[in-house]
């Protein structure tokens, strides 16, 4: 299957993996077992089993996936999983388990005011953007969601690759996403067909997509590491007039080298919050909300929504 995709797309997939756990640049906090709930939550279709290894001291997961996406009774594979402070690791990276950050981190529910930001968290942010902290420093834990997605190799994962339309425009996306964004989109117009002013907003919105950019697989440059978007699992909205605002980090860094973490809210594109409100609601975090900010991009992680809003 071969995708087609702009220049600034492939520039924007080389750093996404990093994106999403900016939040954990500072000491990971303690994830119990009792966590795993939230995955429970968020994958019914999955069944997890748990059992305490004394040799290695931790818990040892089982996780069984359907082969048929939302038949928890049906056939499927299963694979282990070591607890590892809730990040999923296969039992030969435990000695490596420095280099990986829990799975479940904070995702705040309002959005950052940089105007508020401290001279030490600034410093933080430019370190945490650089290319050597991105290529060479702790990264997402990829083996559950490979797992789950059946993402191990591109040609597996394509085999689960899906081609739908979605606010307006084809895109490819996995398979497991045909649910969650068929019940985005329905939120989505029902919002648009209103005569208030929130309405108004979602109509204009709209009209203003260019193309929403799914499915890419992509290897980060000097990393063994895969951008949500190669599991098929995130969704960029790209609109056809940004109105002079920034919308994504790294292009922002390039002519704000050393402010762009400073650009204020109201000079950032962004959905209206009633549309990042419904992707929430469906399981998908906004990358708005990362410090490093993404202000296009969705990625689908129902179980930090769960773990985040709903304890």
């Amino acid at each position: 299957m071969i995708y087609n995709i702009s220049m600034r797309r492939r520039t924007l997939a080389i750093t996404l993996i990093s994106l999403a756990l900016v939040v954990q640049a500072a000491a990971q906090p303690s994830i119990g077992i009792g966590n795993l709930k939230f995955f429970e939550r968020a994958y019914p279709d999955l069944t997890f089993t748990r059992k305490y290894d004394r040799k290695i001291e931790d818990w040892v997961i089982t996780v069984k996936v359907p082969d048929t996406p939302g038949n928890k009774n049906g056939p499927g594979k299963t694979g282990e999983f070591v607890w590892a402070n809730g990040s999923m690791l296969p039992v030969q990276e435990l000695d490596n388990k420095e280099k990986y950050w829990t799975l479940l981190y904070g995702y705040q529910k309002e959005l950052a005011d940089p105007a508020n930001f401290t001279e030490a968290q600034k410093e933080r942010i430019k370190t945490f953007g650089s290319t050597e902290n991105r290529q060479n420093g702790a990264g997402t834990p990829m083996f559950f969601f490979d797992f789950l997605y059946d993402s191990a190799t591109r040609e597996n994962l394509e085999s689960h690759i899906v081609r739908l339309n979605f606010l307006g425009n084809a895109t490819n996306v996995h398979e497991r996403m045909r649910e969650p964004l068929r019940r985005v989109e329905e939120k989505i117009y029902a919002l648009s067909d209103g005569g208030t002013q929130e309405s108004q907003e979602v109509r204009d919105f709209l009209a203003n997509i260019r193309s929403n950019d799914a499915y890419y697989w992509r290897i980060i440059a000097g990393t063994t590491r895969k951008s949500f978007h190669s599991l098929g699992i995130a969704v960029d909205i790209l609109p056809k007039n940004q109105g002079g605002k920034q919308i994504f980090w790294g292009w922002a860094k390039d002519k704000f080298p050393d402010t762009w973490m400073l650009i204020p809210l109201k000079d950032r594109w962004m959905p209206p919050q009633s549309v990042i409100r419904i992707f929430e609601e469906e399981g998908f975090i906004w990358g708005g909300k990362w410090t490093i900010y993404d202000n296009m991009h969705f990625e689908y992680h129902p179980e930090l929504i769960m773990y985040n809003f709903r304890k």
